[in-house]
């Protein structure tokens, strides 16, 4: 199964996107990993946060196809353990679905219609962290996620 990894704007801090990339690199030994971004819009001082997102929004929309299983990577998401994250994604990617997307939003969340399409959401923490964070936290779990069900020496506990 493919792995898809969709965030809205890109990483500016150089070193937050060179550990990412890093840990996409080693994701993409286990399984077909591409990545894509959804472009920053630009004159947002005026916009109101709804447009912003619906825009974002279509962007996302743009690159999902039939037969994805969209998990949307969201603050009110459901928390797992890495553990259990792994048992998860060993779930997920055994099924039926052409693509598994992971997806973080821009600075407001997702618009409504793609919590509409998406299957599930899962949290990385209560507490907020920007995309670029994001990116980076994401790419070291899932790539934890895989060792772990390697039954490779990178997890410990």
């Amino acid at each position: 199964m493919k792995v898809l990894f969709i965030q809205v704007g890109k990483t500016a801090n150089r070193h937050l996107a060179a550990l990412a990339d890093e840990y996409a690199a080693r994701v993409a030994r286990y399984l077909p990993f591409e990545q894509a971004t959804v472009p920053d819009l630009r004159n947002t001082r005026a916009m109101p946060p709804e447009r912003q997102k619906q825009l974002e929004g279509e962007g996302i929309r743009r690159l999902l196809r039939e037969g994805d299983y969209l998990v949307l990577l969201d603050e009110r998401g459901e928390e797992r353990r890495s553990l259990d994250f792994a048992r998860w994604l060993g779930q997920r990617t055994g099924g039926t679905a052409r693509r598994l997307v992971f997806a973080i939003g821009g600075p407001y969340g997702f618009s409504d219609e793609v919590y509409a399409l998406a299957q599930e959401q899962i949290s990385l923490s209560r507490m907020t962290f920007s995309h670029q964070m994001v990116r980076l936290f994401f790419t070291e779990q899932l790539y934890r996620a895989l060792t772990i069900l390697r039954g490779e020496p990178y997890h410990h506990e």
